[in-house]
């Protein structure tokens, strides 16, 4: 079953306020799994397929930000896991804007 999770991880104590090098890599993880589909948000990034290989995929970006030097993470992450139909990240924007 497919979802659809948003997930934002922030490096704490870096030195600096700017956090896209972090973004960046993060995003590389992402691309390293074929089977997710993701978009970057200015606030999160929108990942959709299925849980478990969401949840890998979060476990590495971590890794990853670790890897870069990160000392210390702060991650939200929120998953829209319907059971009753399937809706891309496509179709849920969709269903909004036709109701503007």
């Amino acid at each position: 079953m497919q979802v659809i999770a948003a997930v934002s991880i922030a490096p704490l104590g870096t030195g600096s306020t700017s956090v896209s090098a972090y973004v960046a890599e993060a995003q590389r993880v992402l691309s390293r799994h074929p089977a997710l589909r993701f978009r970057l948000d200015p606030m999160f990034t929108t990942i959709e397929g299925e849980l478990a290989e969401i949840f890998r995929a979060i476990e590495e970006m971590h890794e990853a930000l670790v890897a870069l030097g990160a000392e210390r993470l702060s991650t939200v992450i929120k998953i829209d896991d319907r059971r009753d139909a399937s809706h891309s990240m496509e179709e849920k924007v969709t269903v909004v804007k036709e109701q503007l």
